[in-house]
């Protein structure tokens, strides 16, 4: 029997199975999906949000632990558990050394990477050079790595983890057990449950793209909640991205994000637009967008800029829609032509343009407009204009399994003594709602070790008591 298993194999699953082994645990890890698609989310971020006192190799300047919780907090809407949130800060600050312990490498940020300088530190080769330093090391300290094998449910004696059953009814026991297994967000079923019909008679989950891997269909989350363990987190509430429109249905990831919203407006199918594109830092805003998008006619948005915003954000992967005049580009993206042209007129002459600096909150902001655009309002009149559709991208939802400082899961308000949760199964206690970019990572990597850390413990106690009893 293992002592510590581990189900998941993304970035928390392979931060517990690292420190679980480190711990002197056996340890075994079981991933749903086949080996070219291992890592789950993980496998499609770039960075991690580090807090910092002083400036540390790849961050420039401080990002302190007060400035990190206040911008969760806003972002958030308090909608936060404030303990376990400085858990994940704090951590953050000193986890570096120990990724780069597995192989994992760091660089400066992009330059395309907007304000997250000073934030972010960034992965050498992105998420997927991240995933598989984590298993290069997981199995060079022996642990012992399954693919293509999806766990369906857990047996538990009362609140004690027995035994993982997979799809094909194979057990695997261990002495103790960490879930990091994702949410739900490649259910496209559970996610028009939880959605349902909106006032215009519509299904919004059927327009939703999902940006990250396609086996995070929530069965075990399911399963548990099932089995009474207590969860905390709406089904509603995601880490949701407005992506390009013609982005696949799955693993899209970050090159069909589209980061040119605060550079321009944002229209609905109607050409109205319908929130501030200035209203704070894109990379503290940007996940706000998909769940704007999924409040509009038919799940569907177009960012529109003009030429004097080429250059200044990362290009997706899809060249956008280009031309000449306001009429044409209308006539392009099938939006009413003369309601467009009203808008933007509109937005032109509402615009007072000061200093224009899209590395700060600049005094470039409109008057007498509703929505207003708080920062970065520039009149887009020169040509040629440019457009991108937009849709929801759901990368992963904050429905989850309420957890402690230790990262047990909790059956009753109790914690299980053998049972634990990392990663996207319990960022819902953090992540009430809202999202800035990197934090899901520090989440992920703070709550992944200590669970692992746990696991081992309680693995560790429970041959100890064995062995006093014989």
């Amino acid at each position: 029997m293992f002592d510590v298993l581990v189900i998941g194999g993304g970035n928390a699953a392979l931060c517990a199975a690292l420190m679980a082994r480190e711990a002197g645990a056996s340890v075994q890890l079981v991933e749903a999906a086949p080996r070219e698609w291992r890592g789950g989310n993980s496998q499609h971020t770039r960075n991690l949000r580090c807090m910092h006192e002083a400036p540390q190799d790849v961050l420039v300047d401080a990002y302190p632990e007060e400035e990190y919780w206040q911008d969760l907090l806003k972002v958030t809407g308090g909608l936060t558990d404030e303990r376990l949130a400085r858990i994940a800060i704090r951590a953050s600050s000193s986890c570096r050394d120990w990724m780069r312990s597995h192989g994992v490498h760091f660089q400066p940020s992009l330059s395309g990477a907007l304000h997250v300088a000073r934030t972010n530190a960034f992965f050498m080769g992105g998420g997927k050079a991240l995933v598989n330093a984590y298993f290069r090391s997981a199995e060079r300290l022996g642990v012992q790595i399954r693919y293509d094998t999806p766990i369906a449910s857990i047996e538990l004696d009362g609140d004690r983890f027995v035994a993982a059953v997979s799809t094909t009814g194979e057990r695997f026991t261990a002495r103790s057990c960490v879930l990091a297994a994702g949410g739900f967000e490649s259910n496209r079923e559970w996610l028009r449950e939880a959605w349902g019909v909106n006032e215009r008679g519509e299904r919004p989950a059927e327009n939703f793209l999902i940006r990250g891997t396609r086996f995070n269909e929530g069965v075990l989350l399911k399963a548990m909640i099932e089995a009474g363990a207590d969860a905390i987190g709406d089904p509603t509430q995601a880490h949701m991205v407005a992506i390009d429109a013609r982005a696949p249905l799955y693993d899209g990831g970050i090159c069909t994000r589209i980061d040119c919203v605060s550079l321009g407006v944002v229209v609905n199918r109607d050409a109205q637009r319908f929130y501030d594109e200035g209203e704070d830092f894109w990379p503290k805003r940007y996940a706000i967008w998909g769940r704007l998008v999924a409040q509009q006619p038919g799940q569907i948005g177009y960012s529109i800029i003009d030429r004097k915003a080429i250059g200044r954000f990362m290009p997706p992967v899809f060249p956008g829609t280009v031309a000449n005049t306001l009429a044409e580009l209308a006539r392009q993206l099938g939006l009413p032509e003369a309601p467009f042209e009203q808008t933007i007129a509109a937005y032109n002459a509402a615009c007072r343009v000061g200093t224009f600096d899209h590395t700060a909150l600049d005094d470039c902001h409109t008057e007498g407009l509703q929505p207003a655009k708080t920062h970065w309002a520039r009149p887009i009149d020169t040509p040629p204009f440019y457009g991108y559709p937009l849709r929801p991208g759901v990368t992963f939802t904050y429905l989850g399994l309420k957890v402690d400082e230790h990262a047990a899961v909790h059956f009753g308000g109790r914690p299980s003594p053998n049972l634990f949760v990392a990663g996207e199964m319990m960022a819902g206690n953090v992540l009430g709602k809202g999202y800035t970019a990197g934090v899901g990572m520090a989440i992920g990597t703070a709550f992944g070790r200590i669970a692992g850390t746990q696991a081992a413990r309680s693995a560790a106690a429970a041959k100890e008591a064995r062995h006093a009893v014989a």
